[in-house]
């Protein structure tokens, strides 16, 4: 468990760094079901493969900046111009992989959209449709998780293996995996079933 300055009990990975301290009291866990949303995370979380998450963290605005504030109609038109650009953007993460898989992940949830799918919809199908709560010790992957990556592979996606796409699942509260002291917990928890 981590503690802070405010004294509250947070999971343990927060630590002491204000912005995953941030990030875990505001955005970690909380269900998110907007689509654009939901593909920014997916994207961020593959920048992540490799890194931890205070890199991201710390590079989020510039990652948002670079790839037009995450819009998916925008980031699908990047040319091969603006991705020499971004290999030279010190502020971002420098991978070319990363960056097209970016580019093509815009398109797949284009065409998604184009075809008349709901990418918000077709993603909770796959975790199961409601939020769960996770009871520990905390998996690095789940069957659930599998079964995404490969559903997201299968379209087109890439850097989500299960890994990735459970710790996408948990940022997204797909899964409540806030410890069982976390003071966060109990907040996701509400949230969750006010959706239901």
């Amino acid at each position: 468990m981590a503690v802070g300055a405010d004294k509250k009990v947070r999971c343990a990975w927060a630590g002491s760094d204000p912005l995953l301290m941030a990030d875990h009291d505001e955005n970690w866990g909380v269900p998110e079901y907007d689509g654009r949303a939901l593909w920014e995370m997916l994207a961020l979380e593959g920048f992540q493969a490799g890194l931890s998450w205070l890199i991201i963290l710390r590079k989020r605005e510039a990652l948002r900046k670079a790839f037009h504030g995450f819009d998916p109609a925008r980031v699908a038109r990047m040319t091969e111009a603006e991705v020499v650009k971004l290999l030279a953007d010190p502020g971002i993460i420098r991978s070319r992989a990363k960056i097209q898989a970016t580019i093509d992940g815009a398109k797949v949830y284009q065409q998604m959209k184009k075809d008349g799918e709901d990418f918000s919809a077709w993603l909770w199908e796959l975790a199961g449709g409601t939020p769960r709560l996770g009871h520990g010790p905390v998996p690095a992957s789940t069957p659930v998780s599998e079964a995404m990556a490969k559903a997201l592979k299968k379209r087109g996606f890439k850097f989500c293996g299960p890994v990735i796409a459970y710790a996408f699942m948990q940022a997204c509260g797909m899964v409540n995996d806030h410890a069982p002291t976390c003071f966060r917990r109990a907040e996701t928890e509400r949230l969750a079933k006010a959706r239901k």
